[in-house]
């Protein structure tokens, strides 16, 4: 379980600057967090939410981690619009009896996310070669 304020380094922008978060809400198996530096017109927020399926060897988690952050447009300079980014994983929890495999497809997405090749260094700054096909729509 996370702490109610996540300011030690556990979330970083593209220049790997800390950002921090206070805990809002919680409700059922989905929790909130706010950027402390947020405004009331531009939310930063922060969302974890689980979800359950099926019984038995066909029992699925549904485990997602959700950005979402307004920031005024570049275009008019007036707009304000939100930038998404989501993290989720689907666990056939019912039939696995470790997570090691759900670890393994983990470290999969980060490593194509936010690096570069053989390289064992996290990249914040969207470098990653798959933070570039996210960015820019490639293939």
């Amino acid at each position: 379980m996370l702490s109610n304020t996540l300011v030690t380094n556990e979330i970083k922008n593209s220049a790997g600057t800390e950002v921090e978060f206070n805990r809002i809400s919680t409700e059922g198996r989905t929790t909130v967090f706010a950027a402390v530096s947020e405004t009331p017109a531009l939310p930063h927020r922060m969302s974890i939410a689980h979800r359950e399926s099926g019984s038995g060897a066909k029992k699925i988690r549904e485990s997602r981690i959700r950005f979402d952050k307004t920031v005024i447009s570049t275009v008019d300079s007036v707009t304000p619009v939100v930038v998404s980014s989501v993290f989720s994983v689907r666990i056939p929890s019912g039939a696995l009896t470790s997570t090691a495999e759900v670890a393994n497809v983990i470290s999969e997405l980060v490593s194509l996310v936010a690096s570069l090749g053989a390289s064992t260094t996290i990249l914040y700054d969207g470098s990653g070669n798959g933070a570039q096909v996210l960015l820019s729509g490639g293939l």
